[in-house]
């Protein structure tokens, strides 16, 4: 495995990103990884190698890079009640039309670099970023092919580019994984977000993981759920092998 850690031009300043990929038989397929709310980490980075080892080239950029903020450390705890809290802050110091700046730079550098295919390509989000993810795929609706929401917030709202919508606006495909018992993404939304997609068609899918709860796929999490975990990764694995590939 090949890893680096860079800086990323961007319209508004240096994004580092983690990119990971195959050391073998490039190029390889590219995939975004957007972070969830308590930003870069070593989870997310070990999560990002996960991708990779299966043949994908991956790119992890730190959504909070105006903020010059690296790493907040763990949100685990009564400890660490202020990291959270700045996790929370930090989180709305951003929104989709900056991030699809950000996204603008990913693939452009991605079109420069050799070990990354000029083919199509995916994206995830997890948390905050599901909205990132599925955004990226109406963007870049001719080279994002896949996108992924992981437990998302705000999938049904009044907005133009709620998630809600982007099936309409493009034919990649889609899919919302979402917990069972999740207060920041409750069923009553999550309900409403299948029946606005079955009413409107698109190549879409909403899955409900039982019993599971908002970060059941993060490890260090307390709402670490393995078996819920093992199977997000299957879909994912699913979802960019049938559309990447």
């Amino acid at each position: 495995m090949i890893e680096r850690q860079i800086e990323i031009v961007t319209p508004d300043g240096r994004m580092n990103t983690f990119i990971c990929h195959p050391e073998r038989d490039s190029p390889h397929a590219a995939i975004i990884f957007f972070m969830d709310a308590p930003g870069i980490r070593e989870e997310l980075r070990d999560m990002a190698r996960r991708l990779g080892t299966v043949g994908y080239y991956v790119m992890l950029p730190n959504l909070y890079y105006r903020s010059n903020v690296e790493e907040l450390g763990s949100v685990v705890g009564e400890a660490n009640v202020a990291t959270r809290q700045k996790a929370l802050q930090l989180m709305t110091t951003i929104n989709i039309s900056m991030v699809m700046r950000d996204v603008d730079a990913l693939l452009a550098f991605a079109a420069r670099d050799p070990a990354a295919s000029s083919g199509p390509m995916g994206c995830v989000g997890y948390c905050m970023s599901g909205q990132y993810a599925i955004n990226a795929a109406v963007r870049h609706k001719q080279r994002i092919r896949a996108a992924a929401s992981i437990y998302g917030v705000a999938l049904v709202s009044d907005k133009s580019d709620s998630p809600h919508l982007a099936p309409q606006r493009t034919d990649a495909r889609l899919y919302f994984g979402c917990a069972e018992n999740d207060h920041y993404a409750p069923m009553e939304m999550i309900e409403q977000l299948r029946a606005e997609l079955a009413a409107k068609g698109g190549n879409a899918e909403v899955e409900i993981y039982p019993g599971a709860a908002h970060g059941f796929a993060f490890p260090s999490r307390p709402a670490y759920d393995k078996p819920a975990a093992e199977r997000h990764w299957e879909r994912l694995f699913s979802l960019f092998g049938t559309a990447l590939k």
